[in-house]
């Protein structure tokens, strides 16, 4: 009997393994480069502007900004770099992907007016994600993900290049 319980717990174990790894592999397929890229493409789409495409040097940057917002979540919305950026943050326990964020960036075109290039949008709610997501100068885009320690959420963070959103220029 003792032998086979000690084998049930190492299937136990084995089985927790497995599923753990099928976790992952999930997060991280739900955070892949096509997965940045793809939502962009369609929103970009949807208003006649080509797409974009991943572009390593700008997610090796996203991936060292990200890495400095760990340790505190913070929407600090200008990293200092030389790509335009948009940043999101979801709570702790939310599963924030690439996607979620830029849908809650393109939820923003209900206040952009295209013919004033103004923005409508309650204080608080501003239309510069959008215009950035569908800016047409920017052809390339670099992004990273983390989990934040201390259970503070995750942190994604978007670079854009070349950069836009200039102030008084349409995005298309």
């Amino acid at each position: 009997m003792a032998g086979s319980s000690s084998l049930s717990c190492r299937a136990v174990a084995c089985c927790m393994f497995v599923v753990a790894a099928i976790m992952v592999a999930a997060a991280v397929a739900q955070n892949s480069a096509q997965d940045f890229v793809d939502p962009h493409n369609a929103a970009r789409a949807e208003v006649g502007v080509g797409p974009v495409r991943w572009d390593d040097t700008a997610a090796a940057y996203a991936r060292g900004y990200a890495a400095q917002r760990r340790g505190d979540c913070k929407l600090h919305t200008d990293s200092g770099g030389r790509y335009g950026e948009n940043i999101f943050w979801g709570s702790a326990g939310g599963d924030w992907t690439a996607a979620s964020a830029v849908a809650a960036w393109v939820k923003e075109k209900q206040w952009y007016d295209r013919g004033s290039n103004s923005c409508s949008a309650p204080p608080g709610r501003p239309c510069g994600h959008y215009t950035q997501v569908v800016w047409r100068g920017s052809t390339a885009i670099g992004c990273a993900r983390v989990v934040c320690d201390n259970n503070l959420g995750v942190f994604i963070t978007f670079n854009y290049s070349p950069p836009g959103n200039y102030n008084g220029k349409p995005p298309y």
